[in-house]
């Protein structure tokens, strides 16, 4: 149980896409008489919704929709004849197509207005613009762009406007989902490949030893044996290191904790109020998810956070029947919405989240994925710790785990390596200042940051890791929070090793793009940067790959086995004998510490069985950097919904909840 005290959040920045509900006080009471007037509410209704948002703060429309006092149309309608401006309907009356050749889609979106009609016969002079908010005004320019000199306003709903929006500039909305970084931001996108100098530098490597090899290949062999030793210990370091100061981190924290419960009598204290709590988006993107739509939305659902201030776009693609058919059979609250996403290129999550980060009005904006069932109160933590940490933190990560972790030896061990990643690796990196690979889903960021830095790469197949990065590149810094996020863990080998080539596919694709610059990353964050970038984000796809030749050669170290046509020295033996030890010995106790802490005393025995999950990792490293060469760029779906879930109740429909972004 949390008590608050009133902290005003830092405000948002002129150029956010905040919730800006303008009305005054007179105003909203002069909506709540025309309401109640049409018989829409009762006087007891207009009570409790005062009573709503003096505890919640927040716009008392969003208020009368997400307790279900009125409809949309019911509320904008009243507060358009409050206004005394004319209502139009944009769905039985769409606005003319070609007036939105010459606008961005952001800035219609970010000022909540769009051309409706242009011209005619008794007005040729004339545009007609429909709002949602009374205090818009037409942007200095826009009329004489399109070709007017004289502007008039009608009203209309805030999801007519996005539904509008959406509509009339998709194909504008989903080209800049795909190719805004890389038009913008082209040495930090990955759809450029290797730079030429990292290409020369592999060509003269790749020369290097095939001379050296050719001249002597004993020599050769020791040399190239000595450097990927070198490599695979001070990657294994490295992640020791982190582990450790995340360990330590993690006990002060713990103190911490105790020190403010014992300070607040048993009660944590939240720093931010309900009255003062931003607008936050959800984004949720699926792809033949069509299993696990009602688990989605009751996962949604279960968030503690005013549903007035609360945005949840369900993003699923176009070609996706069978989950659009799921999304249109249930029952979505009103702040719930179906966003689907045009046919194009790249097809990748990055792309659907870019389409929402487009659509997305709330101070901060988190991703979940389609199975996840993050802890209720997680929003609420994320604006307390943003609050905390200040303006210079643009995401938090919070944990992740596994709820089928008992399911079999795969799931036991996944959960294991998810312990030790988001429990004390990542906690370290971050207390440390250097570089941080988000993890694929909880991520929470202050929404106009995330624009700022480019949203999401859809040409990486690893676009969380590859954000947390360039966000620190652009001089952000990366946080973490306790709350955990529940979700599946891939229980099937032939899926698991899909998503793990695509997960190290995408660490090698994010190391190679962020070489390209390390000068800027050594700005914002350091040498220790750099080396972090090189030793943890590229030393965690190197040491897969280089684990089966430690292994081999280990082996024939340990038990003496030949191995025809060579003649090892033995310092060089020795010292691959060494890596094979330490490596699988340091990550097995570093696993049996993440199961202590999270006290996984069912599955802590399974630690002993790492060496055997790294050959797992090891054979999909290999099939990654095949696909490196052969299709960067391609996404392998990772299938939902292969655990039990359990018994739930599914969220019912409504209808007209849908915003669709057309690819003609």
């Amino acid at each position: 149980m949390a008590s608050e005290h009133p902290r005003r959040l830092r405000a948002a920045p002129p150029d956010s896409y905040e919730l800006r509900e303008t009305l005054t006080k007179a105003t909203e009471k002069r909506l709540l008489k025309s309401l109640v007037k049409a018989e829409v509410l009762s006087k007891d209704d207009r009570k409790r919704v005062r009573a709503i948002q003096q505890r919640e703060g927040g716009w008392v429309g969003r208020i009368l929709l997400d307790y279900g006092y009125c409809s949309r149309l019911e509320l904008f309608q009243r507060w358009a004849k409050v206004l005394e401006l004319d209502f139009v309907d944009l769905i039985a009356q769409p606005p003319e197509p070609a007036l939105f050749h010459d606008v961005d889609p952001s800035r219609m979106l970010k000022e909540r207005w769009v051309p409706w009609r242009g011209g005619g016969d008794t007005a040729p002079d004339t545009l007609t613009v429909a709002i949602c908010d009374p205090d818009t005004q037409l942007p200095e320019g826009v009329k004489e762009s399109l070709g007017f000199t004289v502007v008039e306003f009608v009203f209309t709903t805030d999801w007519d406007i996005l539904r509008a929006v959406s509509t009339g500039a998709g194909q504008m909305i989903a080209h800049q989902a795909a190719e805004t970084l890389a038009e913008s931001q082209p040495h930090l996108s990955a759809s450029r490949g290797p730079s030429r100098t990292q290409k020369l530098i592999l060509l003269g490597v790749a020369l290097a030893m095939v001379s050296l090899m050719l001249w002597n290949r004993f020599v050769g062999l020791d040399v190239l044996l000595t450097l990927l030793n070198v490599y695979f210990d001070a990657s294994i370091i490295t992640k020791l290191l982190f582990s450790l100061v995340g360990a330590r981190e993690v006990r002060l924290e713990q103190e911490r904790q105790l020190h403010q419960i014992i300070e607040g009598g048993g009660v944590i204290k939240r720093r931010v109020a309900d009255a003062d709590l931003p607008g936050y988006t959800v984004l949720v993107p699926c792809y033949r998810e069509a299993n696990v739509i009602p688990r989605i939305l009751e996962n949604m659902e279960r968030l503690d956070y005013p549903r007035s201030k609360l945005q949840v776009l369900l993003l699923l693609e176009e070609d996706d029947l069978e989950s659009l058919e799921a999304a249109r059979a249930t029952r979505t609250p009103d702040y719930m919405r179906i966003v689907i996403i045009p046919d194009g290129t790249p097809r990748t999550k990055a792309r659907a989240c870019n389409v929402g980060l487009t659509l997305a009005i709330g101070e901060f904006l988190v991703i979940f994925d389609a199975e996840d069932r993050p802890e209720v109160s997680q929003l609420r933590d994320a604006v307390d710790k943003f609050d905390e940490l200040g303006p210079a933190f643009a995401c938090i990560q919070a944990r992740l785990n596994y709820f089928n972790a008992q399911q079999n030896f795969l799931t036991r061990m996944f959960t294991l390596e998810y312990s030790l990643w988001f429990d004390y690796l990542l906690l370290g990196v971050e207390k440390l200042g250097l570089p941080f690979p988000l993890g694929g889903t909880s991520n929470h960021f202050r929404t106009h940051n995330l624009r700022e830095i480019g949203g999401w790469d859809p040409y990486n197949v690893t676009e969380d890791a590859d954000l947390g990065i360039r966000a620190m590149a652009f001089g952000f810094r990366v946080g973490a929070i306790e709350s955990t996020t529940w979700e599946e863990a891939c229980p099937e080998v032939k899926a698991w090793i899909r998503q793990r080539t695509r997960w190290i596919k995408g660490y090698m694709i994010t190391a190679s793009v962020h070489c390209r610059s390390l000068r800027e990353l050594k700005r914002t964050t350091g040498w220790r940067g750099v080396l972090s970038l090189i030793l943890f984000i590229g030393g965690t796809p190197a040491t897969f790959l280089i684990n089966p030749i430690v292994l081999a050669w280990g082996v024939y170290g340990v038990f003496g086995l030949p191995l025809p046509h060579f003649e090892l020295v033995g310092s060089v033996t020795g010292f691959t004998t060494f890596s094979l030890i330490f490596g699988n010995v340091t990550m097995i106790v570093l696993s049996l510490m993440s199961a202590r802490r999270r006290k996984q005393w069912s599955i802590i025995g399974y630690a002993f069985f790492n060496p055997v999950y790294w050959l797992l990792h090891s054979l999909a490293a290999w099939r990654a950097l095949w696909q490196l060469i052969r299709s960067p760029s391609e996404w392998e779906k990772t299938p939902h919904g292969l655990s039990d879930f359990d018994s739930g109740h599914g969220i019912t429909p409504e209808a007209g909840g849908n915003l669709v972004l057309p690819s003609h």
